[in-house]
């Protein structure tokens, strides 16, 4: 991952992701997709941690101004993880794959001064 500055949005939210799927497989976890596209929306991580399937939203922000990254995923966005988390099994085998559970998570990335991250997983957000 570059550790140059960051110039765009599209930079910031990417780095953010490489930072957040780090974080996950050092939990553990084992990346089963990223940035998964359907018509109905997009998911930013998809992962296995044992028997339970957890879809990971990332929310990456350069300061807390206005509001938290976590704020930023509402009860509509939480829903609509879910109906996602849903298809993405339903597409993939979900049983198959050995799942019998799916969690919905959020990592929240803020991005500090001097190149420092700070990174906060909240689980089980829906």
């Amino acid at each position: 991952m570059a550790r140059g500055p960051i110039h765009t949005a599209q930079e910031l939210g990417r780095r953010g992701e490489e930072l957040a799927a780090a974080h996950l497989r050092r939990c553990g976890m084992r990346i089963l997709a990223r940035n998964w596209r359907c018509p109905d929306g997009e998911l930013d991580i998809v992962a296995r941690r044992g028997r339970t399937l957890v879809v990971v939203e990332v929310k990456t922000r350069s300061d807390a101004r206005f509001g938290t990254p976590l704020e930023a995923v509402d009860s509509r966005k939480r829903l609509r993880l879910r109906l996602l988390a849903r298809r993405w099994a339903d597409e993939h085998g979900g049983t198959a794959i050995g799942t019998v559970r799916t969690r919905v998570d959020v990592v929240s990335v803020l991005a500090g001064s001097g190149g420092r991250w700070f990174l906060k997983h909240h689980r089980g957000v829906a």
